[in-house]
């Protein structure tokens, strides 16, 4: 059973404007939800510098080399950690199986897009738009999901509508899209930390 307050390890590549969201709404109180690690492949991603800013432990752990190592590195720290719940956060990297096994139904990603029909590998940022767009959809979405082997094919915990406004671009749409991310993150986690009947539960 995950814990009260919910305990969050975070992986981001970029700059984590999801993390950067639940760690300000756990700092004001807004959350009963403890940030415990902060794990990135990129050594100068903003995200890192966000967290160590707010006292929450950083890690490096770059996969490319050896992604086997990589992956047994990131489990044993998130365990050491004492994450129960693993939030990505602009993560561009896929997670190994030690990773996905010590975390299964425990890690959560947060698409862009209408899934499934508008994920799987290749669709992240603005080719979700764009492919959107294209297909003449009559509204876009933002999906929490969770992770398992296959890209964005996991069961959804949350979903969000996004109007498609007339004349919009990708662009557009992208920006009103990643404005109402964050704050969506945070309302599906305050419902998980309240055992909110209407959402998945984590028990």
């Amino acid at each position: 059973m995950i814990s009260r307050p919910l305990r969050i390890g975070f992986l981001a590549s970029r700059n984590g404007s999801a993390m950067r969201a639940i760690i300000d709404a756990i700092e004001s109180g807004a959350l009963e939800a403890e940030a415990r690690l902060v794990v990135s492949n990129n050594r100068n991603a903003p995200a890192m510098a966000f967290a160590a800013e707010h006292g929450v432990p950083t890690l490096c752990v770059p996969t490319q080399a050896d992604p086997e190592r990589a992956d047994a590195r990131l489990c044993a720290a998130l365990t050491e950690a004492g994450v129960e719940l693993v939030v990505l956060s602009g993560y561009l990297r896929r997670l190994g199986p030690k990773t996905l096994a010590a975390f299964r139904d425990r890690v959560l990603n947060i698409h862009p897009g209408p899934l499934p029909d508008f994920g799987g590998e290749g669709m992240y940022g603005r080719r979700v738009h764009e492919a959107v767009l294209a297909a003449g959809a009559p509204q876009s979405e933002i999906c929490i999901h969770l992770v398992d082997e296959e890209y964005d094919r996991g069961p959804i915990v949350a979903r969000r509508p996004v109007a498609i406004e007339p004349g919009d671009t990708s662009e557009a749409l992208e920006a009103r899209v990643l404005s109402l991310e964050p704050p969506f993150f945070v309302e599906t986690l305050q419902k998980i930390a309240r055992r909110d009947p209407s959402i998945r539960t984590f028990d």
